[in-house]
């Protein structure tokens, strides 16, 4: 059976083309060697600036990281009360000569915000938003052979200007582009694959050509689908002829016979290659990811992909790394995938704003299904200098550079055009409405337009009375989804924000089958834990949300709903509601800010996929003669048997619909084991032991090699343990740091919310017995190692990274 879909792919701003095939375009990375000073210097753009007070630094670069924490920071708790401001960037190239009749842009992936470029003194242009991807020309003023004087002024200094932590600077990749006059324009494919089957997929590809040139020019155009394995597999050529400066649009139609379909668990990629010859010379080579896929949402059934039943088993991310701050790193992102496919997620929400080129081109790569986002705010603002300054001017360009840049992913499939708008309560959502998703299916009609609402009641709901969303989402309100079908009758439906519950990651208070909202009413005064921690036993809840447990005994149950999309992922700065003082980021992750996993992720992992599981917790270090509830996770089992220093605290099973089930055990020094069995036999054990004192430092690196090249990552886990190997839970042990060889620390963190030691550090402060540092290529081929130390009772340990 042939479905009918939209999509597939965008642009990856790289050199790789056809293996046959002579590279002409050229795309040079555009991040070393930049100088950055933080105020304001309007003179930088000029040639004899003086920048010997100037830091050398590479792009990405986040200043608002570096600085310290500061209770008095106009950015505020929402931003993690780090500092922003306003800081200038300037770069000295030299254009080849040969050169000078070619077409050359520079292309930045995200500047944060309110920036302005400059090159040879002649402004470029300016672009308020943080987020969006954005690009210029910059032939006319450029001296060949000679150097030329790039400046980049940030402005960040209208503060608060964002409900959470958005760094400061050019926090992501910068490229230059050179290719001839006759050229693909920027972002100018659109490939759409409108009938895809296990039998034959039909591809549409239409190519945006710029002929900037003062002369007509008669070329060739060609049009290749190669596989993963770069096999050409289906191809199309035409002859054209241009008009000198002129842009035009022109369609090639391919089919691809027994193609690979992209999911989740198997998201097979290939490419479309995009090249214009003039007289048999090849003058241009574009490249665009290409996934076959069909998809569907259902008013009954919810989602499916290529004909199956799917759940989206999603979580919310925002843009930061954790101890990187906003510098947009693909290894740094890759990680963060890796431990959330782990988990059993298989889709992301971009939380709440257009994400990075490199997210984009992983969750194609990884299988991740994506919920591409757009806007937190429209005209109406909900904090003082936030984008509502700029929705007049900027909010159609915006949306439309967001539209093309993304569209051709075969991982979107639904564009957000906003999250919890407060238009939604009065009539003006309704136009505004009506307005962006026009924006949206004026160049994308393959995908669904929704928005994140809060107001379940139509009456109160304007953006859903536009009748311009083809997918409702809802955020919270789980209590209310059974109504829905009746509420919101024939509406596709999906939870596109839920849980919020909050989690310190190793503590544990007692006793956890006490359910605990937080704040029992806005405002109400703090009566949290005095080191502002949160209970790890998912018993701690946001007054407007649900525990992980509760939302998801609820979604499972919903066939209708298309799936959920859980509040959040991963800790992240600032934003850490409801929390006060001196919280400086978020406690609503299922991974803390450092990247590691609290004990619900185990929860999800049972629940989201089929490999064996089985967690308990808490630690095994108490006061003799406590009450101690231990939990345990599990699937594949039938039932589970506790053991305390081996005795049998008998055996247990999940009920109904259980999703964990737990022990009332008094404690003793020892060790606690969990065996799951299944028809009698076992399927996994585990165990806790009784840590002794702190004897030793143990070092265990992501991975083994890293590569000279700048960029490369290794993150490496430090744990305090006694001398048996034990983890010591209470630990807070003070780390140094050295770093030898071809790698600097970049960051470190322990995953405390509450914690003010700076994550540009060279020592960290374990938290519960665990920390982590990054190690970031230098670019010399040196093995790296790095030595870790504390106190005089614990060895130094050292570890070596190999550099290749």
């Amino acid at each position: 059976m042939v479905k009918k879909t939209g999509i597939v792919l965008v642009l990856l701003l790289s050199i790789a083309s056809f293996s046959q095939t002579k590279k002409a375009r050229i795309v040079e990375d555009f991040n070393k060697n930049w100088n950055f000073k933080l105020g304001d210097y309007p003179q930088a753009i000029n040639a004899n600036f003086n920048i010997a007070d100037w830091r050398t630094l590479n792009l990405p670069h986040d200043w608002s990281i570096e600085g310290a924490f500061d209770k008095d920071s106009k950015t505020k708790q929402a931003q993690g009360f780090l500092p922003a401001g306003k800081g200038w960037y300037r770069k000295v190239f030299t254009i080849p000569a040969n050169w000078k009749n070619k077409a050359i842009s520079i292309e930045f992936d995200g500047v944060f915000k309110n920036s302005e470029v400059f090159i040879n003194g002649h402004s470029l242009g300016i672009r308020p938003n943080g987020y969006i991807s954005f690009g210029y020309e910059l032939s006319q003023y450029l001296y060949f052979g000679k150097p030329n004087v790039i400046a980049v002024k940030v402005d960040n200094d209208a503060q608060p200007n964002s409900r959470w932590y958005t760094g400061s600077g050019i926090y992501r990749n910068v490229r230059l582009v050179v290719s001839e006059k006759l050229h693909v324009a920027k972002w100018g494919t659109y490939v759409t694959t409108p009938e895809v089957s296990a039998q034959k997929a039909s591809v549409n590809c239409e190519v945006t050509i710029d002929n900037e040139n003062a002369s007509a020019k008669e070329f060739k155009l060609v049009t290749s689908i190669v596989n993963a394995n770069n096999v050409e597999v289906a191809n199309s050529t035409s002859i054209e002829k241009f008009e000198p400066k002129t842009s035009a649009k022109k369609v090639h139609n391919l089919t691809v016979n027994q193609p690979k379909l992209w999911d989740t668990e198997n998201p097979y990629m290939y490419k479309v290659l995009t090249r214009i010859y003039e007289n048999s010379k090849l003058i241009d080579n574009y490249e665009t990811p290409l996934g076959f896929r069909f998809f569907s949402f259902d008013a009954e059934k919810g989602f499916s992909l290529n004909g199956k039943p799917t759940k989206i088993l999603g979580v919310c991310l925002h843009h930061d790394n954790g101890a990187l701050g906003a510098v947009e790193n693909i290894h740094a992102v890759k990680r963060k995938l890796k431990i959330l496919k782990e988990m059993g997620a298989n889709a992301i929400r971009m939380a709440h704003n257009p994400h990075s080129l490199e997210m984009m081109q992983l969750c194609d790569e990884m299988g991740f299904i994506v919920q591409d986002e757009a806007f937190d705010v429209w005209k109406k603002k909900k904090v003082t200098n936030d984008y509502h300054k700029d929705w007049d001017a900027w909010h159609k360009q915006d949306l439309e550079d967001f539209i093309k840049r993304d569209r051709n992913h075969p991982s979107v499939m639904m564009w957000s055009i906003g999250n919890e708008i407060r238009e939604q309560f009065d009539s003006t959502g309704i136009a505004i409405t009506r307005e962006l998703a026009q924006i949206v299916k004026s160049l994308d009609k393959t995908r669904p337009v929704t928005s994140a609402l809060t107001e379940n009641v139509i009456e109160k709901n304007f953006i859903y009375q536009s009748g311009a969303l083809d997918l409702l989402g809802f955020n919270y309100k789980h209590e209310d989804y059974k109504d829905f079908p009746v509420r919101f009758k024939g509406q596709k439906i999906l939870a596109s924000e839920s849980v919020s519950a909050l989690e310190t990651r190793g503590h544990y208070d007692q006793p956890s089958d006490v359910i605990k909202t937080w704040p029992p009413k806005y405002g109400a005064p703090f009566d949290g834990n005095a080191d502002w921690t949160v209970s790890a036993y998912d018993q701690v809840k946001s007054y407007w949300g649900a525990t992980h447990e509760d939302n998801w005994k609820t979604i499972k149950k919903q066939d209708f709903m298309a799936g959920t999309f859980i509040w959040t992922g991963f800790d992240y700065i600032g934003e850490p509601d409801p929390y006060p003082y001196p919280a400086r980021s978020s406690y609503f992750g299922i991974i803390d800010l450092a990247g590691f996993p609290k004990d619900v992720y185990y929860m999800y992992q049972s629940e989201w996929t089929t490999k064996p599981v089985l967690h308990i917790f808490p630690h095994w270090n108490w006061t003799a003669g406590q009450e101690v509830d231990v939990w345990a996770y599990y699937n594949n089992a039938d039932e589970v048997e506790l053991f305390l220093n081996g005795k049998s605290l008998g055996k247990k099973s999940k009920q109904n619909d259980d999703l964990h089930i737990s022990w009332r055990v008094k404690f003793e020094p020892g060790t606690i084991k969990a065996i799951s069995r299944k028809g009698g036999k076992v399927v996994l054990e585990k165990e806790i032991k009784t840590a002794g004192e702190a004897s030793k430092i143990a070092l265990v690196a992501n991975k083994k090699t890293l590569k000279n090249d700048s960029y490369d990552l290794v993150y490496v886990t430090v744990s305090i343990t006694d001398k048996d190997g034990n983890l010591v839970p209470n630990a807070n042990n003070l780390i140094d740091f050295e770093v030898i060889g071809g790698g600097k620390l970049v960051g470190v963190d322990n995953g405390y919310q509450a914690g003010w030691d700076s994550f540009k550090a060279n020592s960290c402060k374990v938290f519960n017995g665990k920390c982590i540092a990054i190690i970031q290529s230098n670019g010399k081929k040196e093995n790296i190692q790095l030595k870790a130390s504390t106190g005089i009772d614990i060895l130094a340990k050292a570890i070596e990274i190999k550099v290749e």
